[in-house]
């Protein structure tokens, strides 16, 4: 994997904990596969597995987003997010004439409920509403707390599709 454009970024979070996202790189692999692991956990721990088949799934799925994602924003900003110096999770965000597109965000579970994901989602929000474009993230359908975070944030459900709902945030200037 080409790591993508992306300068480094540092903010500080609640709590004096400091976040930085950079460019994903070849030697984030396994992270990566580890934190969208960790996005499926409640899934498949539903599901009897033979040894190694979950982790094959994994894989292949994880491979799928990306060659999807990469297929439709080939420029996308690819970043690993860093809580005080430890990898925490990814983010991934595509950009169009028309759009930007929160292709995925997650942050470990160890990582979660300290403000991060908010500051995170803010900074789109404030480069969505400078450049007069929507942004738009699609959540799983069984995904609650997702949801209402997004919700909270000042998206809205523009479309059920499936498994996964497409939420906007639009500057109320457009």
């Amino acid at each position: 994997m080409d790591p993508k454009k992306s300068s480094e970024v540092k903010l500080p979070l609640p709590g004096g904990d400091i976040l930085k996202l950079r460019a994903a790189g070849q030697d984030d692999e396994a992270f990566l596969l580890s934190v969208y692991a960790s996005t499926r956990e409640q899934e498949l721990s539903q599901v009897q597995w033979q040894e190694g088949q979950r982790e094959a799934f994994l894989k292949w799925q994880f491979e799928m987003q990306r060659r999807e994602y990469d297929a439709r924003f080939p420029a996308a900003e690819y970043n690993v997010v860093l809580i005080n110096s430890q990898r925490a999770g990814r983010m991934w965000i595509g950009r169009d004439k028309d759009e930007i597109r929160l292709l995925d965000i997650a942050l470990l579970p160890e990582f979660q409920k300290r403000g991060a994901g908010t500051i995170l989602l803010q900074r789109l929000i404030n480069e969505a509403a400078a450049s007069q474009k929507p942004l738009r993230h699609m959540v799983f359908v069984l995904n609650d707390n997702a949801h209402r975070f997004y919700e909270r944030l000042g998206f809205v459900v523009i479309e059920d599709i499936g498994a996964y709902k497409h939420m906007e945030w639009k500057s109320s200037e457009e």
